[in-house]
């Protein structure tokens, strides 16, 4: 028996639709779900609050430490939600879950980020060694709470601007709430 007539019949083409220019890892990734400005704001805080990590983390001894500590805990949390929220918007996980949530979620988590990363970045401000690091991590903190807050401040903006779309009550007979539901 030749291997032509045993494996023939058998083999077919690879069902999956062609992905086109873009493939493999990149595929994965749009650009597309944010607007230009939005989408500049949020890699600015995702690099801001990243390089206020770094430069944090190169203060090698302190005198009053509380606020060192402080802003660092702030700071890495403000890089992983603005990565997480940018990898939210920019993969397939945004068409799995609700819009509105997502915007909503975004909206406070942006807002609460950067009162909070203002508060620590006040505090370690008063608190420093006045280190070029020091200095150099409040100056990258101050920069990104305000990039955290204009975000705010824009979506709430915008959200503001969107027509009120409200659900229009459905029409019922007068009776219909006092009848018995299986009538």
């Amino acid at each position: 028996m030749e291997n032509g007539a045993v494996y023939g019949p058998t083999t077919e083409e690879d069902p999956r639709p062609v992905r086109g220019a873009r493939s493999g890892f990149a595929a994965y990734f749009s650009l597309r779900r944010l607007p230009s400005r939005r989408l500049a704001l949020k890699v600015l805080q995702l690099l801001l609050s990243l390089l206020a990590f770094i430069c944090e983390e190169v203060v090698s001894q302190c005198t009053l430490c509380g606020g060192l500590y402080f802003f660092e805990f702030v700071s890495c949390s403000a890089f992983l939600l603005s990565l997480l929220i940018l990898v939210v918007y920019c993969t397939p996980v945004y068409d799995h879950v609700d819009t509105t949530k997502v915007k909503q979620s975004d909206f406070y988590i942006t807002l609460g980020t950067g009162g909070v990363f203002l508060l620590a970045s006040i505090i370690f401000v008063s608190t420093h060694d006045r280190t070029k690091a020091e200095i150099a991590a409040t100056v990258f903190g101050f920069l990104a709470s305000i990039m955290f807050l204009s975000d705010a401040v824009f979506k709430f903006l915008e959200r503001q601007q969107e027509p009120q779309m409200r659900k229009p009550e459905a029409t019922r007979r007068a009776g219909a709430l006092t009848e018995p539901l299986n009538a």
